[in-house]
């Protein structure tokens, strides 16, 4: 099955839909977008520091400046990569929710003194996270390392369980210790909180070292590294890719949208399908596979099955005017078999995709060793290489 045709038709024929998000100001919340933050942290405490479940809640802050276009091609290319990493790590057994914020700055275009934009708070909407990823665009400005590392560790709703992983990512290519808010007292501030901060210089490491990045990191507790931000991203396709994405068109047959914007987000999940195949077919699988893993791929806040999932009673309680036409004359007997169907298809179709997936890693890996690669790291690999130590330091397991 051609997949990348019928993305494109499926999205061609809902383009009156869609229209609402058009892509079409770079910078700008659109009014949906106003919504879905809204409802990601309705249910949130309203007190940051208050305890929660446990969570592993990541910031990634990029360097939106002129010379950061490559910077911005490998976070797209590698989202799906560090949200896989992410859910192979467990806690006495449990695989934590993943949360994801994400952060531009030091672009032009930013309308505050310190060019900064919060693009997304911590939220489960990997939808709305590779939305925004995917119109990011580069401008030339000044980067403050210190005032977006301070605007993260104050804005975001960090989980106070001290057993959650709170982490930031800060990658850029200018000196660490530019004008603003100083980057010490920024990383004083974060390590209160128990968050770790990790810097990735784009350039040379001994410049990276020279500039104060790795001194970011050392006080922050975190990982420092350096890559190649002009770097493109290396995919290896596999036998089992093909299926895994015809898995993942009927995977995505089995979300339900309810709510003022479930038809929006149904739609938003399909384009988000095309942004990762517009990559390569393996980044569109790596998606799929991630759309298995429950702890970090979860639509409850506009899918029927996953809200039943948390919600018993939800079916038998939802408005009929919030579900789609062709539910609303449905006896609440009869909805609950319709949802109840979807969940086991869906969990059929999760399974056969993680299956693959782990044939497809091996292949892969083996590929690797037969190649005798030594790449350099790019975004994602210093992304995937820290989480796995700092989980190993604070007690976790992959």
């Amino acid at each position: 099955m051609n997949t990348k045709h019928f993305f494109t038709g499926l999205i061609a024929s809902s383009v009156l839909v869609f229209s609402f998000t058009n892509f079409k100001k770079e910078n700008r919340i659109s009014r949906i977008d106003s919504r879905e933050i809204s409802q990601t942290n309705e249910n949130k405490p309203k007190n940051p520091n208050i305890a929660g479940e446990n969570t592993i809640q990541v910031a990634i802050l990029l360097d939106t400046s002129g010379s950061m276009d490559g910077l911005i091609e490998q976070a797209k290319s590698k989202l799906w990569n560090i949200v896989n990493t992410l859910t192979t790590i467990k806690y006495d057994g449990k695989a934590p929710k993943i949360e994801i914020a994400l952060y531009e700055y030091g672009n032009d275009g930013i309308d505050n003194r310190n060019w900064i934009r919060k693009v997304t708070p911590l939220t489960q909407d990997l939808d709305l996270i590779s939305e925004k990823l995917f119109a990011l665009r580069t401008n030339g400005g000044t980067e403050y390392c210190g005032a977006v590392i301070k605007s993260a560790t104050n804005e975001l709703d960090w989980n106070g369980n001290d057993k959650s992983m709170k982490l930031i990512y800060i990658a850029g290519n200018e000196e660490f210790n530019q004008e603003g808010i100083n980057y010490k007292v920024a990383i004083s501030d974060a390590k209160k909180k128990n968050i770790f901060v990790n810097s990735i210089f784009c350039g040379n490491r001994e410049e990276g070292i020279r500039t104060f990045w790795q001194d970011g990191a050392n006080l922050g507790g975190g990982k420092f590294f350096n890559i190649d931000s002009n770097q493109k991203v290396i995919f290896i396709e596999t036998p089992y890719d093909i299926r895994i994405s015809e898995c993942n068109v009927k995977l995505n047959d089995t979300y339900i949208g309810y709510g003022i914007f479930g038809s929006e987000k149904k739609v938003m999940q399909v384009q988000q399908d095309y942004n990762a195949e517009t990559l390569s077919k393996a980044n569109v699988v790596e998606r799929a596979v991630s759309k298995t893993k429950k702890s970090a791929y979860n639509n409850a806040t506009w899918d029927i099955v996953d809200k039943a999932e948390v919600d018993k009673n939800f079916v038998k309680t939802v408005n009929k005017k919030d579900l789609p036409k062709e539910l609303q004359n449905k006896s609440t007997k009869e909805l609950e078999k319709y949802v109840q169907q979807k969940s086991a298809e869906r969990t059929q179709l999760q399974k056969e995709i993680s299956d693959l997936a782990t044939k497809r890693q091996q292949y892969i890996d083996a590929e690797i060793k037969k190649r005798n690669s030594n790449e350099t790291d790019d975004l994602g690999k210093a992304i995937e290489k820290s989480i796995h130590e700092l989980a190993a330091k604070n007690g976790y397991s992959y």
